[in-house]
C-alpha cells in the first residue's frame, strides 16, 4: 500500500507542476511522460523475469522500492522539463520490477495452498487502496505548501516503504527467501 500511496501520484503531478510553470505544452508532456516510462519497463520486466527464476523476487522488490524515494527527490529538487527524463526511468524500472517481482512473490508463499489467486487479489486490493489516496494526499500537500514539499512527501512515504519491505525480509522465514 505504501508503495503505491508513494507512486500514484507522482507522474500526474509531474507533469502538472511542469505545465502550470508554462514550460511544456501539456498533451506532448503528457505523452512523453507515458511513452519513456514503458520504454524502460518492459525490457525491465523482461530482465527481472529472468532474474527472477534463479535468485528470487526479493532483491527485485527491494530495487523498485529503492527507485521510488529517488524519483520523488529528484522531481522534487529539479524543477525542469528535463527531470522527466530520471524521473520516467525510475518510473519504467520500479514498475518492470514490481510488476514481475508482486505476484511471483505472492505465487511462492502461497504455493500449494489453493489460494494464490485470493491472495493475489488481496494484495492487489491493498495496493489500490494506497494508489487511491495517493492523489488526495497529494494534492492536499501541493495546494497548501506547493509542487516541491508534495514530491518529498511521497517520497518519504516510499521510504517507509522500502524500510517495511527490508523489516519484512529480515524476518521471513530463511527458507521462503526466494
Amino acid at each position: 500500500m505504501l508503495f503505491h500511496l508513494g507512486n500514484a501520484a507522482m507522474l500526474p503531478l509531474f507533469g502538472q507542476a511542469v505545465v502550470s510553470r508554462g514550460e511544456a505544452d501539456p498533451g506532448a508532456f503528457t505523452a512523453l511522460t507515458v511513452i519513456v516510462s514503458q520504454l524502460v519497463m518492459i525490457p525491465v520486466a523482461l530482465l527481472a523475469g529472468r532474474y527472477a527464476a534463479r535468485h528470487g523476487y526479493w532483491t527485485l522488490l527491494t530495487a523498485a522500492s529503492m527507485a521510488l524515494p529517488l524519483r520523488g527527490l529528484i522531481a522534487a529538487f529539479w524543477a525542469t522539463p528535463w527531470a522527466l527524463l530520471p524521473v520516467q526511468i525510475l518510473d519504467g524500472i520500479a514498475a518492470g520490477l514490481l510488476g514481475v517481482a508482486l505476484p511471483g512473490l505472492v505465487a511462492s508463499i502461497l504455493r500449494g495452498s489453493g489460494h494464490v489467486n485470493a491472495g493475489l487479489g488481496a494484495v492487489m486490493t491493498v495496493q489500490g487502496i494506497g494508489a487511491a489516496l495517493s492523489p488526495a494526499l497529494a494534492g492536499w500537500i501541493a495546494h497548501r505548501h506547493g509542487y516541491g514539499p508534495a514530491f518529498v512527501a511521497l517520497s518519504l512515504v516510499s521510504a517507509l516503504a522500502l524500510v517495511m519491505l527490508l523489516l519484512a525480509k529480515g524476518a521471513e522465514h530463511p527458507r521462503r527467501r526466494k
